[in-house]
């Protein structure tokens, strides 16, 4: 009976762990299907999205056209071009994903969180200044580095991290993230912008601020650049 338990046990937490990120697939191919009154549907439902029937698939299924420059004319002077399971369908259950990050110059990519995903991001032009915090358990040490045409950083998954550019010109990177659809929380926006906002009394309380700045700065524009 200990044994039988012990299985039990060690099926669980093997389970847990499976799916604790994208589950691996069954097959060669799940090609989501976003508009289930069009037919063609394989009756699989996996990670949130109906699966194409694979005889139906095509090559357009894995093909995305042109991820040419963002537009950095924002607050934020950058632009996240990303390209996941929404942008290609036949991402779905592959477990990956990718972002084009144009930067004007001092543009940033502000301080943010992949919940589902680690990132590792490789510079194709520019410099750019990058971090990332770590948790509670690790007293929120900052790792940062200079990246240069070529350089190649890696951000954890779920860990705070950010990009700035430092150089003279535009930059542009590349991120490739572990999941087909590792979701993204802006720091700021999540704090200061959300719907409905939170109590400004928890926020002065947790930033041991008065009052009036959290009221400022919720009544601030919180831009999105993905």
């Amino acid at each position: 009976m200990k044994v039988v338990h012990l299985l039990v046990v060690m099926l669980a937490l093997a389970s847990s762990v499976a799916f604790a990120y994208d589950p691996s697939p069954l097959q060669d191919f799940c090609v989501a299907i976003n508009d289930t009154k069009t037919g063609g549907i394989y009756g699989v439902f996996v990670n949130g999205k109906f699966c194409k029937d694979p005889k139906l698939a095509n090559a357009d299924d894995f093909f995305f056209r042109g991820l040419g420059p963002g537009d950095t004319g924002n607050p934020l002077g950058s632009k996240v071009t990303p390209v996941a399971v929404n942008e290609i369908l036949g991402l779905n259950t592959l477990g990956i994903s990718l972002a084009r990050i144009d930067f004007a110059p001092k543009g940033l990519n502000p301080p943010h969180t992949h919940p589902r995903g680690t990132e590792i991001l490789v510079v194709l032009e520019g410099t750019l200044y990058v971090g990332f915090v770590a948790s509670n358990q690790n007293d929120n040490r900052l790792f940062t580095k200079v990246l240069n045409k070529g350089d190649v950083f890696v951000f954890p998954i779920g860990l705070i991290h950010f990009q700035q550019n430092v150089g003279y010109g535009n930059a542009v990177a590349i991120a490739a993230l572990s999941s087909q659809n590792p979701g993204v929380i802006t720091i700021a926006n999540a704090v200061f912008g959300s719907k409905p906002p939170i109590s400004d009394e928890v926020l002065a309380k947790a930033f041991q601020v008065d009052k009036n700045i959290i009221d400022y700065l919720q009544k601030q524009f919180w831009y999105n650049n993905s």
